[in-house]
């Protein structure tokens, strides 16, 4: 794919990042998940999902190293090609010193976005280094020609037991660092409660990401009111699925 087109790709997923009229992720973890959902006339754009990735490789998802997700970036970036989906990654922390090295490789296979944690599978980074490495994601984004280059910046804070107040102020320094939207992850147990997205809808001007529960929690129409920019589902979808083999697989063996 030409520079100019996933430039294009770029500035046209940013575009879908509006606030009440979010873009809703079904996240995919190969080339079979993302053709299934590229099929649907619902969707608008592909994005992975690290969990899920990691799970298709045998791995834990913090064992996901940079060359292995990139494994599954070809094959995804493959039919979002074909099927002329912008394409987001799941890509973790960042992977150290070879964030550059990723972010070009990634623009090169036509990825037009991606997910930055802000821990390092030890600890939360201290805000400076989080800040510092969404500008370099963007810098280097520019300098390929891919300046609208979508991040989805994600902060920890509550899943390791901060607070509210800490989790805006790490948000509203994502966004002035080039960030398109924060992604707020609660984790499993605690998640994004009703007040506290209306909290961080107001603080972050509604470029505030979400992860949606399948059964359970907010749903989509819910978080689209409340004023979200983005929707995603993790590695859920996955997880239904692999449920569903497992119990037909089951059925059938058991003569």
């Amino acid at each position: 794919m030409s520079v100019s087109k996933t430039s294009e790709n770029a500035t046209h997923l940013r575009s879908l990042h509006q606030p009440g009229r979010p873009v809703v992720f079904a996240n995919v973890w190969d080339a079979l998940s993302a053709r299934a959902v590229a099929l649907l006339p619902e969707c608008k754009a592909l994005a992975t999902a690290s969990y899920g990735v990691a799970n298709a490789h045998g791995l834990d998802d913090d064992n996901l190293d940079m060359e292995t997700n990139l494994q599954t970036v070809r094959e995804a970036a493959a039919v979002a090609a074909r099927f002329k989906k912008p394409l987001s990654v799941d890509f973790q922390d960042g992977y150290g010193d070879q964030l550059e090295a990723g972010i070009t490789e990634l623009i090169k296979l036509g990825v037009v976005g991606i997910n930055l944690e802000d821990y390092d599978r030890k600890q939360m980074m201290p805000i400076e280094h989080a800040v510092d490495r969404i500008k370099r994601v963007i810098d280097t984004a520019k300098q390929t020609g891919v300046p609208d280059f979508v991040v989805n910046a994600r902060c920890d804070v509550l899943v390791q037991g901060g607070q509210l107040d800490e989790v805006i102020s790490r948000g509203k320094q994502y966004l002035a660092a080039g960030a398109t939207t924060v992604f707020i992850w609660g984790g499993g147990k605690h998640g994004v409660r009703d007040e506290e997205v209306v909290k961080l809808v107001e603080a972050f001007d509604g470029r505030l990401s979400v992860s949606m529960k399948l059964a359970g929690g907010l749903t989509a129409k819910e978080l689209c009111k409340m004023g979200v920019s983005r929707i995603s589902v993790g590695p859920q979808l996955q997880l239904v699925a692999m449920k569903a083999l497992t119990e037909s697989a089951q059925a059938m063996l058991s003569i």
